[in-house]
């Protein structure tokens, strides 16, 4: 790991897992939508210890806008050995549940627009037969709950389709690394009630940097706590389950 793609670099998670990376000295290649964060971005990892840091530009969940990413990478850092996704949306929930486009928006930032992505990078470390692809979901996205089912279901969609496209790259020796936090401190989850404490965003990246390195399983949950509240809570049949409201 030491030449990495970052989609959705100004998430706050993302910005973490940059810090950590640039201390190692990586070179990075990192992607957003605003070129002022960006720029802030770039000095800050450059300062922190990174050899280089490309950036670029773009909306990551308009599909048009998904191979001028893959082109640019492609041709500024083509050697490149890891691409992390971290981009995401999650929309009130009493708006997504009963407005169409707000519904349609949930899935096509969180799971359309993210398996389109992935697979074109996919393609290239499948030729060169090396390489990970890692991407943010969600432990919400393990069972639909009626406080998040549309941002889960999404979240949900994206875990399937990393699962099958581990299986498809296995052979080739890409790594597929599926990385499910709990609930973490970011402005994304400010203004939602939370029975349990958010994960502090510096102890879910450096969590994720370890899986990246490879010292996880092809699941990742952090904290690591998650892996066994949600098995407890995939034993809860579904008759008691749709009765609960969480």
């Amino acid at each position: 790991m030491r030449k990495v793609i970052v989609l959705g670099a100004t998430s706050t998670i993302a910005l973490e897992v940059q810090r950590q990376l640039a201390r190692r000295g990586c070179e990075l290649l990192v992607v957003a939508r605003s070129p002022g964060r960006l720029a802030e971005l770039q000095a800050d990892l450059r300062v922190r210890g990174a050899s280089q840091v490309l950036t670029y530009t773009a909306d990551l969940s308009s599909i048009a806008e998904q191979n001028g990413v893959f082109e640019f990478a492609s041709r500024m850092l083509p050697d490149f050995d890891t691409v992390l996704l971290a981009y995401g949306s999650m929309q009130d929930q009493k708006i997504a549940a009963t407005s169409i486009p707000v519904l349609l928006e949930e899935l096509q930032v969180n799971f359309v627009s993210s398996a389109a992505l992935l697979t074109l990078f996919a393609a290239d470390l499948e030729r060169r037969r090396t390489g990970c692809i890692a991407a943010i979901s969600s432990v919400a996205g393990d069972r639909g709950r009626r406080s998040n089912y549309p941002y889960g279901s999404a979240k949900g969609g994206l875990a399937l389709f990393l699962q099958g496209l581990r299986s498809r790259l296995y052979p080739s020796g890409v790594r597929v690394l599926t990385i499910k936090p709990g609930p973490v401190r970011t402005p994304m989850t400010d203004h939602l009630p939370n029975p349990l404490p958010l994960a502090d965003p510096q102890t879910v990246a450096r969590d994720i940097v370890r899986g990246l390195e490879g010292h996880s399983a092809d699941i990742l949950y952090t904290p690591g706590v998650w892996r066994y509240i949600m098995a407890v809570i995939d034993l809860i049949p579904e008759s008691i389950f749709k009765r609960l409201s969480f």
